[in-house]
């Protein structure tokens, strides 16, 4: 009789980032009797921050973010897929994933991970109550502000988040992060990029600040009060009908003082060994 082989998987705690590796492992396992993976899952939060090195002690497969290239390219801690993956499998992924999301794996040639999912910061609002409350989707900064004045803006503000919004208005007002070795951006702009979000941060409810896009989308879907979320990475699922209590709708980012609309900091997740 052969021996079953087990591997062992963490993921994260969401329809997106659960449903979808269970159902693959359960075709798997349908197609290879002799192969049994088991998922576990963990917060958002975990996911982000958790160190992998402890992870890869437990487990087998990972989900993890495109930010842990770096470290797992210098620790070998995670499979260098180039070495074990077939080249001609690896153009194809190059070719057809969405935006940058493979090459945001690849760190010094090393390949630590397959991108399986794709997420940037996008504007999110609630179609029927605008119209409810005689409001208009917001086009620019100002709009942005005068929206929020009234009590209706909701958006992401935990430490994590904040600092991608922080690096959208760096960029979309002239300067990249860390193009230079020695600063993230200039004083100047990144003086200016922070009192923009101080100032549109009052404007919200305090709970923004405990909030990841999960609990904004929750609240915005659920809720009566709030009608427009200006950036958050998006979730597709809640503009699915039957998904939530009501319909999101999801769309281009405001324009900030005629530099054009937001460019947002990709994210998403890579399946890595």
């Amino acid at each position: 009789m052969t021996q079953k082989t087990i591997l062992r998987g963490i993921t994260w705690n969401h329809s997106r980032g659960y449903i979808s590796v269970m159902a693959t492992a359960q075709r798997f396992s349908e197609m290879n009797p002799h192969v049994d993976i088991q998922w576990d899952k963990r917060s958002l939060q975990e996911f982000a921050d958790a160190p992998i090195q402890a992870l890869a002690e437990k487990y087998d497969l990972l989900v993890i973010d495109h930010p842990w290239a770096g470290f797992a390219a210098f620790s070998d801690v995670l499979l260098p897929l180039q070495d074990h993956i077939p080249s001609e499998y690896l153009k194809d992924q190059a070719s057809n994933s969405v935006g940058h999301s493979h090459f945001s794996y690849v760190f010094d040639g090393n390949q630590c991970a397959l991108a399986i999912d794709a997420a940037t910061p996008v504007a999110a609002y609630r179609p029927d109550l605008l119209q409810h409350y005689g409001l208009e989707q917001p086009q620019t900064w100002q709009d942005l502000l005068a929206l929020a004045g009234q009590g209706r803006v909701i958006m992401p503000a935990i430490p994590i988040d904040t600092l991608m919004n922080f690096y959208m208005l760096c960029a979309t007002q002239g300067q990249a992060p860390f193009v230079e070795d020695e600063w993230v951006v200039s004083d100047d702009l990144s003086l200016k990029a922070l009192e923009q979000l101080r100032e549109l941060t009052s404007l919200c409810p305090k709970e923004v600040f405990n909030w990841n896009p999960i609990a904004v989308y929750e609240a915005l879907s659920r809720r009566d009060d709030f009608v427009y979320c200006p950036f958050a990475y998006g979730y597709s699922n809640y503009s699915r009908h039957g998904y939530s209590d009501n319909i999101l709708i999801f769309d281009d980012m405001i324009d900030i003082n005629g530099q054009g609309r937001c460019q947002t900091t990709l994210g998403g997740t890579g399946l890595a060994i």
